[in-house]
């Protein structure tokens, strides 16, 4: 008998040294599945292998071989099973240790791998059934109405749909921990090095609190010349941005850090295309001040939603962009208090041109009027004039755009996880759609669409025009927006392609397994002879 062809894989977990070993011929499924019971990692956890180089590459049969000095690096980069206190609280009321019955059930899996050369299609139906278990589980927390999950105490904060330890708004005790903290650091010395990778496209949040974040944005402010300029007092910002912090919500996408993410591409933008010389500074404290108040007091659910489920802010601004309009609101509603209004010392009509730029920047950023506001750009673009003000107001929504929806611009390591926490709110949406009885919205729904395919279709028809039509006015702009997005469509499109070819081999093996089943019931159906 001929011997089974095989290739060896060295690579590191957490700076431990292991090694894989699979046939050529190995499915895909069953690589990751190696991988996976390598790391000990749940099956809705993401993983990711290094080369040396430090680069990404994809965990498939395709892997080149290496040597035990050449390691890859194997990394569990975010980990829904360990964060999920749900289901392990479940099961532990249950009277199961979920994590020890996890690692055994990995082992087991690694076995019959070794042993069976390939993984029987019974096993993939089992792991297909304990999936759908799972997401059942994981979904029953929306089932409030059921008594299971719901708060029966005084406690005067909504729940959070999101986190199950977390109230929808901040608490007093953890406001006032980031405030004292923000307030303690807010004279700390920025270094010039932070500075002005401050002002890069490659800026990276993840490695930021919340404390240090507010100290980044003072920075903004100061290094634009606007504390200067517009007489804008230290403990007035401070107070400011305290505000801005405490109204943003707990929720996975459109919070704080969505808030200076957003803020952050727009002061790179402001540097990058040398708007301070093209523009009044003005307009440049506007689109900052839009960006860092654009989706204030963000509940993460979207207008669809409020204007289905005919909200209080949907009445309220009679389903005309009821977010946005609520974000402006919100973002007025701190500028109307002395101690945090940053504006105060200028005068009425300079204030009155400030709030009118602030509300025109903040609706544009609702995507209904996207076609709308990129196309009248579209058709300014060949004779834009700097002096012109209703071209100066266009390019200003666009910019703001253009930051609201720049993710994708960042290096993979920062962008990737906003997709994960975008795709979070996305679902609860539809999941709450679901339950009571309201359109589902079709790229939110978890049946329908998977994390590829929720951004190769963006990525081509919604960001690349917009981005090219800026670039097209700023051509330097090219390589730093440009170029990662059409990486980054790439990357979502391999990884989508990845996905169907897995679920076709799926397929096979099910129907392959069925065929092998089928002698065996016909035969027990066939009548004995007598």
């Amino acid at each position: 008998m001929k011997e089974m062809e095989t290739k060896m894989i060295y690579f590191t977990v957490n700076g431990k040294p292991e090694q894989a070993e699979f046939s050529l011929d190995c499915p895909a499924q069953d690589v990751k599945d190696l991988f996976r019971s390598a790391a000990e990692a749940g099956p809705h956890d993401i993983l990711k292998l290094y080369n040396p180089k430090g680069n990404i590459i994809n965990i498939s049969p395709n892997l080149e071989p290496n040597h035990p000095n050449s390691c890859y690096k194997l990394e569990v980069v975010a980990s829904d099973c360990n964060n999920e206190p749900l289901g392990v609280e479940l099961a532990g009321a249950l009277g199961f240790d979920l994590s020890s019955m996890e690692k055994r059930l990995q082992g087991l899996e690694k076995k019959i791998l070794f042993e069976a050369g390939d993984t029987p299609a019974v096993i993939y139906e089992m792991k297909k059934q304990v999936d759908s278990f799972r997401e059942k589980l994981e979904s029953v927390e929306h089932l409030s109405w059921l008594g299971l999950f719901k708060d029966l105490s005084e406690e005067t904060h909504k729940p959070s749909p999101f986190y199950h330890k977390r109230t929808l708004h901040k608490t007093k005790e953890e406001c006032d921990h980031v405030r004292e903290k923000f307030f303690q650091m807010s004279s700390l010395e920025v270094s010039e090095e932070v500075r002005q990778y401050l002002k890069t496209p490659t800026f990276d949040n993840w490695q930021w609190e919340d404390a240090e974040i507010m100290v980044l944005l003072q920075v903004m402010y100061s290094d634009l010349d606007f504390i200067a300029i517009y007489n804008i007092e230290p403990e007035v910002l401070q107070q400011f941005l305290f505000e801005v912090y405490r109204r943003y919500n707990n929720i996975p996408f459109h919070n704080f850090k969505h808030c200076f993410c957003v803020t952050q591409m727009m002061y790179g933008l402001i540097w990058l295309t040398d708007l301070g010389s093209k523009m009044d500074s003005i307009d440049l404290l506007i689109m900052l001040t839009s960006a860092v108040c654009h989706d204030l007091d963000h509940t993460g659910y979207n207008n669809a939603y409020q204007i289905n489920a005919r909200t209080e802010l949907a009445l309220r601004y009679n389903d005309i962009s009821p977010l946005e309009n609520h974000h402006c609101a919100v973002a007025f509603e701190i500028l109307e208090k002395t101690e945090s209004n940053i504006f105060r010392n200028v005068s009425l009509d300079l204030y009155k041109h400030i709030r009118e730029g602030i509300i025109k920047c903040i609706l544009a950023t609702d995507m209904t009027s996207h076609n709308e506001i990129l196309n009248k750009f579209k058709s300014i673009l060949s004779h834009f004039d700097f002096t012109n003000k209703d071209h100066r107001d266009v390019l200003m929504m666009i910019l703001i755009k253009v930051s609201d929806i720049s993710n994708e611009a960042r290096p993979m390591e920062v962008a990737e996880p906003w997709l994960d926490c975008l795709l979070q709110e996305f679902y609860n949406q539809s999941d709450v759609e679901k339950l009571e009885g309201l359109p589902v919205t079709p790229f939110m729904d978890r049946d329908k669409i998977t994390k590829p395919s929720s951004q190769t279709g963006f990525i081509r028809f919604v960001l690349l025009p917009l981005f090219i039509e800026l670039a097209n006015l700023f051509p330097c702009l090219e390589q730093h927006i440009i170029d990662p997005v059409r990486k980054a469509l790439d990357y979502y499109t391999e990884m989508e392609k990845a996905l169907e070819r897995e679920k076709q081999t799926r397929a096979q093996c099910e129907k392959a397994a069925k065929s092998k089943e089928m002698p065996a019931e016909q035969q027990s159906t066939e009548p004995k002879a007598q």
